[in-house]
């Protein structure tokens, strides 16, 4: 059984991801975006369309590189294993990163894959839907649109703002953005969830975020690259400092020196910033990329 799992999901990866993101050596792609996992069945012969949240908020003048994203899937209950069709629908003006989803299940099986929805400039704010549509049912999911002046950032000021970084690297999909998308894990490394520099053994290297006007500051919070695969200690951000821009200038309000964590807080005397910056001086690991998967402002 185990095996036929294994095949399942390479199939089905084979035939729905999106163009394959490689990491800099040395890192493979560490995750894929269409997943298979067993389950049960009752022999109902439904397909029931599923979605990772109940509703999505999509904000407005983002980076397109960093747009909204949410898990999407269906589960079969048949008898027998099925090639099994969903339909994927959204509410003009916003578009998504697929029309369909298409996969082999066995009973009980269920298939998810990651779905973007983009917000074109001029899109008024308000609510829209995404339909996932299957033979048997729909799931709508609202689909929220907002400025990222409205949104609720829950505190972190950093939350969708614009991002300037030093380098990007070119073979896979590193957008600065992503450090400000709200995801902390590292699960979606390699496929547009952190960023990575282009100078390898190079320092340093510079991620700035604008926090859209003057706010009061006094943590930062970083997350390097940590997985079981690839861990902190061997891959992730060793040495950095944090700068606050104060009146046109920057200073440096907290410095890290020999972290070997997935994450670090800093905390530091509050200031009036308009910006936060980070400045990464060392990584932990013989390749010596800066690897940021997200930056969180308070």
């Amino acid at each position: 059984m185990r095996t036929l799992i294994a095949a399942l999901a390479f199939a089905a990866v084979a035939t729905l991801t999106t163009a394959a993101a490689w990491a800099p050596d040395p890192e493979p792609p560490s995750s894929v975006s269409v997943k298979v996992k067993p389950g049960s069945s009752t022999g109902t012969g439904k397909l029931t369309p599923v979605a990772g949240a109940e509703r999505l908020v999509a904000p407005l003048g983002v980076d397109p590189a960093c747009p909204a994203k949410i898990d999407i899937g269906m589960r079969s209950d048949a008898k027998k294993a099925r090639f099994a069709t969903m339909n994927v629908e959204i509410d003009a003006p916003l578009t998504a990163s697929r029309t369909m989803l298409t996969s082999y299940l066995p009973p009980g099986h269920e298939v998810r894959a990651k779905l973007l929805v983009a917000v074109p400039p001029g899109t008024e704010q308000g609510e829209y839907g995404l339909r996932l549509r299957t033979p048997a049912e729909t799931l709508t999911v609202p689909v929220e649109v907002t400025t990222v002046d409205e949104l609720d950032n829950g505190g972190n000021l950093a939350l969708r703002r614009p991002v300037t970084a030093s380098s990007q690297h070119a073979s896979a999909n590193y957008p600065p953005c992503s450090v400000v998308d709200g995801d902390r894990s590292s699960n979606g490394w390699a496929g547009g969830n952190g960023w990575n520099d282009a100078t390898g053994r190079a320092w340093p290297d510079t991620v700035a975020i604008a926090l859209g006007g003057a706010k009061q500051v006094s943590r930062v919070d970083l997350y390097t690259l940590d997985t079981e695969r690839y861990p902190a200690d061997t891959y992730g951000l060793r040495d950095w400092d944090v700068q606050a821009q104060v009146g046109g200038q920057w200073q440096t309000v907290a410095q890290v020196r020999g972290n070997t964590a997935g994450d670090a807080r800093s905390d530091f005397a509050p200031v009036t910033a308009d910006a936060v910056r980070i400045v990464a001086l060392a990584s932990n690991g013989a390749n010596d990329y800066t690897r940021i998967i997200e930056v969180e402002v308070r």
